[in-house]
């Protein structure tokens, strides 16, 4: 109940920060965007209509789509985020006075606002719908960034929409979809930072213990040799939080001063101890 509560709170404050971003700033600035929300702010700017009822409407068919694809959870916490987007789009209004004239710093800003909300969707495990759904699919099936899947099909409705707002218009909008991109991955990806650890060394055992100890991690130990040597060795591999990886390199190098150490970068990490597939 408790992680229901979470996800949910998780998207109202998403969906509130992405609106302002688009009704405070991408909107007041003559900026666009990419997906079903770019196409809401071009029926806005050309037929005048409210961006939260045309996003609603338009992202009837890909919810449809998403119903049959997507599991029953993040369906249902989609349609919390379509909701919600869709009210504050309605309930914010896009007539204030512009909070900056530079429009540099308005697609700077639109983007980390927009970025922060749709990530902090994503965290709950729902999407804002339209094209998140889109990125959803493909990370589901073919295992692409949300980021980057989102950054190319923005990329294709930004280019259409660039007959309307102009060509300098369109490049202020690149740059803030471009940050949006990067603060979704970040949000997704960044607070849950991981790093894999190999660890090469006579003193394995003794390492191995002080992980499991100081640390309060687990840690593999795999059997190996040297390649020229032919001499038994043991090889550990542990995954940590990056916070903890300087921590882990101290214990390693006042352990075994001659220990081998590679550090890989982790897309993701499930499993007990770190995320859990609900």
């Amino acid at each position: 109940m408790k992680a229901q509560i979470r996800s949910v709170l998780l998207i109202i404050v998403g969906a509130l920060i992405f609106a302002a971003g688009i009704n405070l700033l991408a909107i007041p600035s003559k900026l666009s965007e990419g997906g079903v929300t770019g196409i809401t702010i071009m029926t806005y700017y050309y037929f005048g209509w409210s961006p939260g009822i045309t996003n609603l409407v338009c992202n009837a068919i890909l919810m449809f789509v998403g119903w049959k694809l997507l599991d029953r959870r993040t369906i249902y916490y989609t349609i919390l985020g379509v909701l919600f987007c869709s009210l504050f789009l309605y309930l914010i209004p896009t007539n204030l006075p512009l909070l900056t004239q530079d429009s540099l710093l308005a697609a700077i800003f639109a983007g980390l606002l927009v970025g922060i909300g749709i990530g902090l969707v994503f965290l709950s495990g729902g999407t804002t719908g339209g094209a998140a759904i889109i990125c959803r699919l493909l990370q589901k099936f073919f295992g692409w960034s949300l980021g980057n899947s989102m950054l190319i099909i923005d990329l294709v409705v930004i280019a259409a929409s660039s007959v309307m707002i102009g060509i300098e218009k369109t490049m202020y909008t690149l740059i803030a979809v471009y940050i949006g991109a990067r603060m979704v991955d970040f949000i997704v990806e960044g607070f849950n930072s991981k790093r894999a650890v190999t660890i090469i060394s006579q003193h394995a055992d003794i390492i191995a213990k002080k992980i499991t100890g100081d640390l309060q991690r687990g840690a593999t130990v795999l059997n190996g040799h040297g390649a020229y040597t032919k001499n038994p060795k043991e090889v550990l591999y542990v995954v940590i939080p990056k916070q903890e990886l300087m921590e882990l390199k101290r214990l390693v190098q006042e352990t075994d001063a001659e220990a081998f150490i590679v550090i890989h970068e982790v897309h993701e990490v499930l499993g007990k101890g770190f995320s859990i597939v609900k």
